[in-house]
């Protein structure tokens, strides 16, 4: 054995599942918790944002904006969300999908849109402008 670290196969996606719960842990005024024992999710101001499997799936669900959201759909490997309120989820059903970058950009976008939703007050308070 030389003792050179395991290359990953050039499929695997960077960072994946992980690195988006860290980046979502990132996020101004987010917390994270378990709910309906299945999922873990992440809020902003009591609301959520983003919802993850607790199991080893890589799916994730979070908040779109409209504009965006029959062109998402349009990507293998992502489907309509759960019905959570008025404003359109998608499921991405692994990390791989779509470039990590992206995929945090939607993120933060979904935390935006239901920041912008929150009092100024409550904004403040969590830190964001």
């Amino acid at each position: 054995m030389s003792g050179a670290a395991a290359v990953p196969p050039a499929s695997a996606p960077a960072g994946g599942k992980e690195a988006l719960l860290d980046f979502c842990r990132t996020l101004p005024g987010a917390t994270e918790d378990v709910k309906w024992v299945e999922h873990r999710v992440f809020s902003v101001g009591g609301k959520m944002f983003a919802i993850f499997d607790v199991s080893a799936s890589e799916a994730v669900r979070f908040r779109v904006d409209p504009a965006v959201y029959p062109i998402l759909l349009r990507t293998p490997g992502i489907g309509p969300g759960p019905k959570l309120g008025h404003e359109p989820w998608i499921k991405v059903d692994h990390a791989s999908v779509l470039p990590l970058e992206e995929l945090q950009e939607l993120l933060r976008e979904s935390h935006l849109l239901v920041a912008e939703k929150l009092s100024k007050k409550l904004r403040a308070s969590l830190g964001i402008g």
